[in-house]
């Protein structure tokens, strides 16, 4: 098995694969690609390729519906990554609070003999006030945003979260003592300090705006590790300039932003760190491997979840157009044959389905032919 690796990837990711795969940088016809960052909205996917494994949570450098057409399984790392970003958002949150960034810039342009003197007389330029006992609002409450609300609850502040499609286990993970709201507009207004944790879609582009900065506290701050595009960056700059917002503390920094006082521009540091990208890689190493030797599918962003303990001498996977009674054609081809179905599994997600079969016996290149040209097939896969 050929593995094409797009950006270089953890060692954690290369052990995780098992005699018989080989981590390559060029192949012809590859069966999977593993990658981070590598933009591939422009690039031409080999028809070889079934899966493609980002070690990290976002997609947005994945063609995720053109690979759905296809029948490409594209993977990510959801909360693989999620202890870091947390800590960088606890990093963010307290430059939110104080003006140490402020603080540090100046301190660095000190000259002469007495910095001492200096420091001692300047720094009332930098006060801030303490998180403690201050109220937080949390945007989604997924890997991350639990994380981080539960830590904020143990430095003592109060914490309101908003998360309309929160999981189950998501909940379970939650400190009790998170208060839960339904309205955003009400967590706005109720919150010293604001961090995002929602993925950028159509819904939550530019939910930062001057609409929801008019309902907020004066002088709140507004922390941003998530996505860039879910602030509208001139209303933030507008925000900032008047006092209406306290701070802005972003991990994706633009043109537009840097520059302006109370405006802390992080270079994108989230999930830098070596422990992040370790797990990140072995976590969608291991989702590979069970899906190109078992079909299985986890974390799929295209796809269904859809799981099988193997039993009999073969398996098929089949991906399909969520149609009625393709998988049933399907089935009729197979018992026409003589073959029993010993277990099965079906799971639909959008336009798309995904089955995993196994057969008492192995079959026929005729019939596995026939399976692939049934009406609304997109792939086929024998394990």
């Amino acid at each position: 098995m050929k593995i094409l690796k797009l950006n270089e990837v953890s060692q954690a990711a290369v052990k995780v694969f098992p005699k018989g795969y080989e981590l390559v940088k060029e192949a012809a016809n590859p069966d999977a690609i593993i990658l981070r960052s590598f933009n591939m909205h422009d690039y031409a996917i080999p028809a070889s390729v079934t899966a493609v494994g980002r070690a990290g949570a976002g997609v947005n450098n994945i063609p995720v519906d053109k690979c759905a057409a296809s029948g490409i399984v594209v993977f990510n790392t959801p909360g693989a990554n999620a202890n870091a970003v947390k800590e960088l958002v606890l990093c963010a949150l307290l430059l939110a609070g104080r003006d140490v960034y402020g603080g540090i810039r100046w301190a660095q342009g000190l000259t002469g003999d007495d910095v001492a003197k200096q420091v001692e007389s300047g720094k009332k330029a930098f006060i801030g006030g303490e998180i403690f006992g201050k109220t937080l609002g949390v945007v989604g409450l997924g890997a991350i945003g639990a994380l981080v609300a539960n830590a904020a609850v143990e430095l003592g502040m109060n914490v309101i979260g908003y998360d309309p499609y929160i999981s189950v286990n998501a909940a379970w993970n939650l400190n009790h003592n998170v208060r839960r709201e339904d309205d955003l507009n009400k967590l706005f207004a109720a919150c010293d300090f604001i961090t995002l944790h929602v993925p950028l879609n159509a819904d939550t582009k530019g939910v930062i705006n001057k609409d929801s900065i008019a309902l907020m506290r004066d002088g709140a701050a507004v922390i941003n590790c998530s996505r860039g595009e879910l602030a509208v960056n001139a209303d933030v700059i507008a925000a900032v300039k008047s006092g209406k917002l306290s701070r802005y503390v972003t991990d994706f920094p633009t043109q537009d932003l840097l520059g302006i006082d109370n405006v802390v521009t992080i270079p994108h540091l989230g999930a830098s760190t070596p422990e992040a990208e370790d797990n990140c890689a072995q976590m969608v190493a291991e989702q590979l491997v069970d899906f190109i030797e078992n079909g299985n599918v986890t974390n799929s962003v295209n796809f269904p979840a859809c799981k099988l303990d193997r039993t009999g001498a073969l398996r098929i996977t089949i991906i399909h157009n969520n149609v009625k009674n393709v998988l049933q054609s399907i089935t009729t081809l197979i018992s026409s044959e003589g073959i029993n179905i010993e277990n099965f599994v079906s799971r639909s997600r959008g336009e798309y389905a995904y089955a995993i079969l196994d057969l008492s016996e192995k079959l026929s290149a005729g019939l596995i032919e026939k399976i692939r040209k049934t009406e609304n097939v997109i792939r086929v896969r024998v394990l």
